[in-house]
């Protein structure tokens, strides 16, 4: 079912989109892969660093293992971002005035400017 609503979000003409309403939009893509690699790497950097304060929200998952900090990342990922990504944020790609793809070492690879 969630396959079939992302298609219809996907293919409907009819749908309106906030980026519908500015002059120029930029659009910074990636492989879904590599934003989960990079989302992972991220919380894992976290964990060792601002989730070791005491008083941080997130500081329960300082004291996970990196095996359970990664299978956490990645639940996370799943259940929340990559939703986010798929209904809310890849839809919107296609309707940008400027693509621009990164490659694994983030390094821009491609630019597509739309007439």
């Amino acid at each position: 079912m969630f396959y079939k609503a992302v298609w219809i979000i996907l293919h409907d003409p009819h749908h309106v989109f906030v980026s519908d309403f500015v002059d120029f939009s930029i659009y910074v893509d990636a492989p879904e892969e590599l934003l989960q690699t990079w989302y992972i790497n991220r919380f894992l950097k976290f964990r060792e660093g601002a989730f070791t304060d005491p008083d941080s929200y997130f500081h329960n998952y300082a004291k996970l293992s990196k095996e359970e900090a990664v299978n956490t990342a990645a639940s996370l990922w799943k259940e929340i971002n990559w939703l986010n990504l798929k209904q809310n944020i890849l839809p919107t790609r296609e309707r940008a005035s400027l693509i621009m793809t990164k490659s694994a070492n983030h390094a821009v690879e491609q630019v597509r400017l739309r007439k």
